[in-house]
């Protein structure tokens, strides 16, 4: 089981590199759906505990900047308030998705994912 649960966890990494690779590109819809799918996987295989902790490395590495607010502002918020903002990102996030703006919709989730 936990063989397989690392490659379910190397498969998300895989797919959200893609997903950032397409986001730079322009290819918001293509961004989204990949990012759709990590969300998938992870909630399906109850990825926790030290897989989500490299997820959350991982994503760090990719989301990498010299100037993150989402950072510092992570830091002074409790766990409750950091829970509420990722899951009134990840409406919104679908609520752009099913209107067919990809991109605000990719957005969102990517500011959800900061909060990690």
């Amino acid at each position: 089981m936990e063989k397989n649960k690392n490659f379910i966890l190397e498969k998300v990494i895989e797919l959200s590199k893609t997903s950032e690779k397409n986001y730079r590109k322009g290819d918001f819809k293509g961004a989204i759906e990949e990012k759709r799918r990590v969300k998938n996987l992870l909630k399906e295989w109850n990825i926790d505990g030290e897989l989500f902790e490299k997820y959350k490395k991982e994503l760090s590495l990719l989301y990498n900047s010299k100037f993150d607010l989402i950072y510092d502002h992570k830091s002074r918020i409790n766990s409750s308030k950091k829970e509420a903002i990722i899951k009134l990102l990840e409406q919104k996030s679908e609520e752009k998705y099913k209107k067919g703006d990809f991109r605000g919709a990719i957005k969102a989730l990517r500011r959800s994912e900061k909060y990690l």
